[in-house]
């Protein structure tokens, strides 16, 4: 194969001719990036080939120039056969022979350097590779053959491992501009509890550069509670804790996972300040609360004052008009009324923030659906059984629960005319217990579950929250939406098991 002219590039492999690679440029790529040259270990293939330990076998380079000079010796060995035994002059045989032997010499080692050379440039092309540098290309890389392809087969290598390296670098940057703009302390530690990373947010948590933080353990940084095995289950462990910082004092959300680097086990720790968010919380939770009872209370207060108002007005006529007794009881009835409502909406509100802790015992779940179902006169309610399920569980809190919601069902169903299905089913190591209902859905769900919210007449504003909260105190969860592509309302309650 006839690979062109070649350019010398000085010694980057395990040979030292010139071979047929160029370097392409890339600005300053590598002197940003490249790996530093490692000293190529030498490799042979003594453990492969027993019969390269005994040397029974020529070197590639050997065994190509005998073959080589073995292709030419017999025309040569003919043609000077016979020039000695024809007529010639022993002046023309000598000279014939010098050139026969001058040319099959030199197209042998010619040969020879033809096949050597290539190989040469490629041994040089993927000791770069290995040594990290990408940018030596093979010239002559041609389809349709072999030699060629196998050129472009290593190009396309190089070119690959270039664009590969190139992004991990750029997801690496990125992740460390990511790690130090975070307003989240992360640590990693090794197998000896030895701080191996931190970033900004961690440096000033703990009120000291990385300098001075790095290689220290974890009981020295004040940090061993946190990775603590008991303090969450398994690898990927969560859990919040009161603690105090050089840096900052507060609730923290705890988050501990391990890795492998290099093959060692590491823990990656993970702290977030959580008092901020649960203060703003806190204030959310207060200025609701806050417009509920100013709105409660402004409903009961203005009808009184005006009612104190007007029977002020009464008394001081003079003379006082004939019914004027009846006008007085009427309005000291609306005063009492008024005040029998504020009765009851504090009586709730304690209700509310006495909620005592669920009693688990085991409990089937059916049962439980089966009796709340039966409770109800207004309307039937058709149940759906499901299969058997037992969990642990309060018994009196989940019939309340189910109460409430079923309650809300047939309330809803009677302004339309429609039924009231319930039902339950177990996936995924839960059991999801659900109501339906054909009323006329929900027109707002972002106050659903405010407490004293209510769009009755005559509700008091805490079922939904007491239901949520019993759920909640199992483990579960409680959500109501509109049923998709039918009118009405489903509730969805879930407890694991």
């Amino acid at each position: 194969m006839s690979i062109g002219p070649i350019s010398p590039i000085g010694p980057i492999g395990p040979t030292h001719h010139s071979s047929l690679i160029t370097h392409h440029s890339f600005g300053s790529y590598h002197s940003d990036v490249s790996a530093p040259l490692k000293a190529k270990t030498t490799s042979t293939f003594s453990s492969l080939d027993p019969a390269l330990k005994r040397g029974g076998r020529l070197r590639f380079e050997k065994r190509v120039t005998v073959l080589a000079l073995a292709a030419g010796l017999p025309g040569v060995a003919a043609c000077a056969f016979l020039l000695w035994y024809d007529a010639y002059s022993a002046r023309v045989q000598w000279t014939v022979d010098l050139f026969l032997v001058l040319a099959w010499l030199s197209i042998s080692f010619n040969l020879k350097q033809r096949i050597v050379r290539p190989l040469q440039t490629l041994s040089n092309i993927l000791a770069a590779i290995r040594e990290g540098d990408y940018s030596i290309r093979g010239r002559r890389a041609l389809t349709g053959d072999a030699l060629g392809e196998v050129m472009l087969e290593v190009n396309d290598l190089g070119q690959t491992l270039r664009e590969q390296r190139l992004g991990a670098m750029e997801a690496t940057a990125l992740l460390r501009t990511v790690m130090a703009e975070i307003d989240v302390a992360v640590f990693a530690f090794d197998g000896e509890h030895r701080l191996r990373l931190v970033n900004r947010a961690g440096e000033r948590l703990l009120a000291q550069p990385s300098t001075r933080l790095l290689r220290r353990t974890s009981d020295e940084l004040g940090l061993a509670a946190c990775l603590n095995p008991d303090n969450g289950d398994g690898e990927h462990a969560t859990h919040t804790m009161q603690m105090v910082f050089p840096g900052g004092v507060g609730r923290w959300d705890i988050r501990r996972s391990t890795f492998r680097e290099h093959g060692a086990q590491h823990q990656l720790l993970v702290l977030t300040d959580l008092s901020q968010t649960l203060r703003e919380e806190e204030r959310t939770a207060w200025q609701r609360l806050l417009r509920v009872l100013g709105h409660e209370l402004n409903n009961s207060l203005a009808p009184i004052k005006s009612v104190a108002g007007s029977l002020a007005d009464l008394l001081d006529r003079d003379p006082r008009p004939v019914d004027w007794g009846e006008d007085m009881q009427r309005g000291l009835q609306v005063i009492s009324s008024r005040a029998d409502s504020l009765a009851r909406f504090v009586e709730s509100y304690s209700k509310l923030a006495r909620l005592p802790q669920p009693r688990f015992e085991p409990l089937n779940i059916g049962a439980l659906v089966w009796r709340v179902a039966s409770l109800e006169t207004r309307l039937p309610v058709n149940v759906r059984p499901g299969p058997e399920v037992i969990l642990r569980g309060d018994d009196v809190q989940l019939e309340q629960l189910l109460i409430n919601l079923v309650r809300n069902a047939v309330d809803a169903s009677l302004e339309t005319g429609g039924g009231v299905e319930v039902g339950w089913s177990q996936t995924n190591g839960k059991v999801d217990v659900w109501i339906k209902d054909e009323g006329p859905g929900l027109a707002n769900t972002a106050n659903l579950f405010v407490p004293f919210f209510t769009t009755k007449a005559n509700g008091s504003g805490i079922g939904l929250v007491l239901s949520r909260q019993i759920a909640e105190a199992h483990g579960g969860t409680l959500r109501l939406e509109n049923r998709s592509g039918l009118r009405g309302c489903e509730a969805l309650m879930s407890l694991p098991l």
